[in-house]
């Protein structure tokens, strides 16, 4: 199943009383870079929760290969090759570094956990000086890759990632950029949700845009950097929302 699709389809989502996703489809494909763009508040961080099996879906389907994923927890989901990175680089504040990349290789054998937290310490080679301190006092950046490390550490098969840029240093951005457009050269699928939509496109293969709920656009990168007025619709209609 190393080429297996990750297919959303018709997927559906209510939060707080009222629809937030409206029949949403799309594809990823492995060793892939996509880009999911829209304003705050079109439905991008509920759709890669679902998928990542945070929230539960009202209908649709997301589907790994043949491997049905909606009304799996979380660490199944992970199991089957999807993690996610969530917004805000949440780390666990009141245990040290290693002790956070440990916890994320809880579901490998002791031999497979030690390896896949050096695997992931040589792709964040500045985390190996920090390992003993506690996660609370790293800064944005380094909490960035630490939320990263964990995912990698789950050896996924895709990778879902909800605003890699927010509060980060633009050098650190930059060096976050390369390390997924690497992690996608080496196989993984990955769905990047970015604020920076100038980033995400450099990055980006494929590209969704998100409008209150619906996709309005599903194509290539180089097609939406060539028609940025779709970009400039989506973003417009959500402010006339936000001021009506």
């Amino acid at each position: 199943m190393t080429d297996a699709k990750l297919v959303v389809k018709d997927l559906s989502v209510d939060r707080g009383g009222r629809e937030v996703l409206h029949s949403v489809s799309l594809e990823l494909h492995p060793g892939e870079l996509t880009a999911l763009l829209g304003a705050n508040g079109a439905g991008k961080s509920s759709l890669v929760t679902t998928m990542a099996g945070i929230l539960p879906a009202k209908s649709g389907t997301v589907m790994l290969g043949d491997v049905p994923l909606l009304g799996m927890p979380p660490e199944a989901v992970r199991r089957q090759g999807v993690a996610i990175v969530l917004e805000g680089h949440p780390v666990l504040n009141g245990i040290s570094v290693l002790d956070n990349l440990r916890a994320a290789a809880l579901m490998h054998s002791r031999k497979d956990a030690d390896a896949e937290v050096e695997a992931a310490l040589s792709v964040f080679p500045e985390l190996r000086e920090r390992l003993q301190l506690a996660a609370q006092n790293l800064s944005g950046g380094q909490k960035q890759m630490v939320v990263v490390a964990q995912a990698l550490i789950c050896r996924p098969r895709y990778l879902l990632i909800d605003e890699l840029s927010f509060g980060l240093a633009p050098a650190v951005v930059v060096r976050l950029g390369e390390t997924i457009k690497a992690i996608a050269a080496r196989g993984v699928g990955i769905l990047l949700i970015e604020q920076f939509t100038t980033l995400a496109l450099s990055l980006a293969k494929r590209a969704y845009v998100m409008e209150r709920g619906d996709l309005v656009f599903s194509g290539t990168a180089d097609e939406l950097r060539s028609n940025p007025e779709i970009l400039h619709g989506a973003y417009l209609a959500s402010g006339k929302r936000a001021a009506g």
